[in-house]
C-alpha cells in the first residue's frame, strides 16, 4: 500500500515536472530598451525588475531581469540645414556638437553617421566611432533657397538601417519650423522606423509645426508627434535656440543612460500589436523600444 502511494507521489512529481518544462519551453524572452526619467529629465538609474511593468496588447507579461543597456548604439543625427535654419544654424550646430559628444568618446563605441536635409538628405559623415571626424562634419552651414526634407531623411536612414541590421538604432532629428518638401505619409515614415527597430527623437527649434493645412507639413507634424511616441522616442520642442545644446545634451543623457529590460513572452503565431513598458513608481516617465528580434 505504501508502495504504491509512493508511486503515486512520483508519478504526479513528473507530471508536474513535465507541465512545468513544457511551459518554459513555449515561452520567448524579449528585451525592450527603455529610458527612464524624473520630472526634471534626469535618468533613474537604481530600478529594479520589480519596478517595472510590461504589457503586450494589455496583457501583463513576467519581467525577468533588468540591466544596463550595453549594446552598441546606430545613431543617424538629422539636421534641418535649409533655408529656414538660417538665423538659428549656430545654436544647431553647437547643438549637434553637444549630442556627439555625448554619445562618443570615454570608452564608448556608438556609432553616429551625420546627415543633412536641407534641399535633400545627403550623408556628411558615414556611421563612425570616431569624435573627431563627427566634430569636424558638424560644422554645418545652411542651405540658401532650400525646403526641409526631414521625412525623406527619416524614411531613408530607417531603410539604411535595416539594411545594415543595425542592432539598437536610433534616430535623432534636429528640425525647425521651415516648409517641409517630402511627400511622403506618417504610416509611411512610421512603418519604416518601426521595422528597423529604431527609436525616432525630434528636437524642433521654436514651436510644434504650424504648416498643418498642406499635406506635406500635416503629414511631418504627425510623424513628429506619433512617430516618436509609437516608437519610444521623445518630442521637444526648444522655444529659444539658445537652449538647443543643453536639450541634445539631455537626449544624449538619456539613450546612454538605458535599461535592458527582459521579459517572458508566450509562444504565439501572432505577435502583439502594441507593448508598452511602465512603471510601478508614479514619479518617473518611462519610454521604451522593443528589441528588434533577428529572423
Amino acid at each position: 500500500m505504501r508502495e504504491r502511494r509512493s508511486l503515486r507521489r512520483v508519478a504526479v512529481a513528473s507530471v508536474a515536472l513535465l507541465a512545468l518544462t513544457v511551459a518554459h519551453a513555449q515561452t520567448l524572452q524579449r528585451g525592450i530598451y527603455a529610458s527612464v526619467l524624473t520630472k526634471d529629465g534626469t535618468p533613474v538609474l537604481d530600478l529594479t525588475a520589480a519596478d517595472f511593468v510590461v504589457r503586450e496588447d494589455n496583457l501583463a507579461r513576467e519581467v525577468l531581469r533588468v540591466e544596463p543597456a550595453r549594446a552598441t548604439m546606430q545613431i543617424a543625427l538629422l539636421v534641418d540645414n535649409s533655408a529656414a535654419s538660417g538665423r538659428n544654424i549656430r545654436d544647431i550646430r553647437d547643438a549637434a556638437t553637444e549630442f556627439i559628444k555625448g554619445v562618443t568618446g570615454n570608452g564608448m563605441e556608438n556609432e553616429v553617421a551625420l546627415i543633412t536635409v536641407g534641399e535633400r538628405p545627403t550623408i556628411l559623415v558615414d556611421y563612425t566611432t570616431d569624435q573627431a571626424k563627427l566634430l569636424k562634419g558638424a560644422a554645418i552651414f545652411s542651405q540658401p533657397n532650400s525646403g526641409a526634407y526631414m521625412l525623406d531623411g527619416i524614411f531613408e536612414t530607417a531603410r539604411a538601417l535595416k539594411k545594415r541590421e543595425a542592432r539598437r538604432p536610433v534616430i535623432i532629428g534636429i528640425a525647425t519650423n521651415g516648409p517641409e518638401y517630402s511627400n511622403r505619409y506618417r504610416d509611411q515614415v512610421i512603418g519604416a522606423v518601426t521595422d528597423a527597430g529604431a527609436s525616432l527623437h525630434i528636437v524642433m527649434v521654436g514651436p510644434p509645426p504650424t504648416d498643418v493645412t498642406s499635406n506635406e507639413g500635416r503629414e511631418r507634424a504627425l510623424v513628429f508627434s506619433e512617430g516618436t511616441d509609437t516608437t519610444g522616442g521623445r518630442y521637444d520642442n526648444v522655444l529659444a535656440a539658445s537652449a538647443m545644446g543643453m536639450r541634445l545634451k539631455q537626449v544624449a543623457d538619456e539613450l546612454t543612460h538605458q535599461y535592458l529590460v527582459t521579459y517572458a513572452r508566450p509562444q504565439s503565431l501572432i505577435p502583439p500589436e502594441h507593448i508598452k513598458i511602465t512603471s510601478k513608481r508614479p514619479d518617473v516617465t518611462v519610454r521604451g523600444t522593443p528589441v528588434k528580434v533577428s529572423k
